[in-house]
């Protein structure tokens, strides 16, 4: 470990000497990051990677953010926290070789189509098809709450092509060209006013048998890889202690007057404030615990906990604020150029609803706590091992 760690700063100080972080060009200096191996450093050598343990990642992101360096995640979040890790998982050598350097360049953005209006926290229930034509499939269907799929150039995209299979096992995961004739885009706005989400209608859509991630029917273990990560990537986050929302609810406490100040409120923000801090150390030891490859169900411990935690965070901010927390500002429609961005309180409150839904609703996170870390009976599943086609549905 110590020798991986020796080579890691070796090759990061090479970076940071050869291409400064705050000055040379975001793109440069992330495609040089990834050809140093530093991009995801546990992945294979010449994919972005050393092959080395993904905890000396923490050591490579916070030297680079000290000097200014851009930000991958920050430029294609669902590409660089879920798409990236199923390509190098599920990919053929050439799909590796193609589209992961320009993923965490951020020159191609990524998104992930699973859910549907028929099928959202049933996600192997969905009902979007693929049919195979000679080397080529066609897949018809409807995805919806796609984040970013208006900037996105490929898509992460699960289908049914087999219906006459259990639900879960006629599944097939691909790459689909986000600009392929056939595939329409339609917002859908928030309460923010934002639009960061979206329907994706595939119509005739023709994808190659060669952009298949895995083996045909194998969508439902793809999609479990990059279901785990989503949750990492929402929930597993290690910020500093006192850092992201109750840091601002900190700040707002800071700046009122010492009669607003009660004994009632000054104990609601010590409470969130040991709930944060209990989070932070719980997604430590998560961290410490998962190895390279794909991670466990604790991703769903933190991505349950911060979803709570934010709502509870953010309605004690606006509770602080009083009147002044009702001004939003404008609700003019906006298809923003990142996704999760929170520019003020009043947005943060009103986007944290959304927490508790993606990545996979909390009531599904208890579901798989319950049944995969505390060993409960499961749900009721009538339909576990009957054919797609025979469950009925409205």
């Amino acid at each position: 470990m110590e020798d991986q760690l020796k080579e890691v700063e070796r090759r990061l100080n090479e970076l940071l000497n050869r291409f400064p972080a705050k000055s040379t060009d975001p793109v440069q200096f992330l495609g040089a990051q990834y050809d140093a191996g530093l991009a995801w450093v546990h992945f294979p050598e010449g994919l972005g990677g050393l092959g080395f343990s993904p905890r000396h990642q923490k050591v490579i992101n916070e030297q680079i953010q000290r000097q200014g360096g851009p930000n991958s995640y920050a430029r294609n979040p669902i590409g660089y926290g879920m798409c990236g890790p199923t390509v190098v998982e599920w990919g053929s050598s050439e799909q590796k070789q193609r589209y992961l350097r320009p993923l965490f360049t951020g020159e191609e953005v990524w998104c992930q189509l699973f859910s549907e209006p028929g099928s959202g926290s049933d996600f192997a229930g969905l009902s979007a098809r693929g049919v195979q034509d000679g080397e080529e499939w066609v897949v018809n269907g409807q995805k919806v709450w796609t984040t970013l799929a208006h900037l996105s150039r490929w898509g992460l995209l699960v289908v049914r092509t087999n219906p006459d299979l259990p639900k879960h096992a006629g599944l097939t995961a691909m790459v689909v060209d986000m600009k392929a004739p056939g595939v329409e885009v339609r917002p859908l706005r928030q309460m923010t006013g934002e639009a960061e989400f979206n329907e994706v209608y595939f119509t005739d859509v023709r994808v190659p048998v060669a952009e298949t991630l895995g083996a045909t029917g194998d969508g439902w273990r793809v999609s479990l890889t990059t279901l785990m990560n989503e949750r990492v990537a929402i929930g597993g986050a290690i910020p500093q202690k006192g850092s992201g929302p109750i840091r601002d609810a900190m700040k707002i406490w800071s700046g009122l007057a010492a009669h607003e100040k009660t004994v009632d409120k000054r104990d609601r923000l010590m409470s969130l404030w040991s709930r944060a801090e209990v989070l932070r150390l719980t997604n430590i030891r998560a961290g410490q615990l998962r190895k390279a490859g794909t991670p466990g169900p604790e991703g769903s411990i933190g991505k349950m906990e911060s979803a709570n935690l934010n709502k509870v965070i953010y309605e004690f901010c606006i509770d602080l604020m009083g009147a002044q927390g009702l001004l939003y500002g404008s609700y003019e429609m906006v298809r923003p150029k990142t996704a999760m961005s929170f520019d003020n309180v009043p947005k943060s409150f009103l986007r944290s609803r959304a927490n508790s839904i993606e990545g996979g609703t909390t009531e599904v996170m208890k579901n798989i706590l319950g049944e995969r870390v505390l060993g409960l009976p499961g749900d009721v599943r009538v339909d576990r091992e009957v054919p797609w086609s025979k469950v009925p549905r409205n």
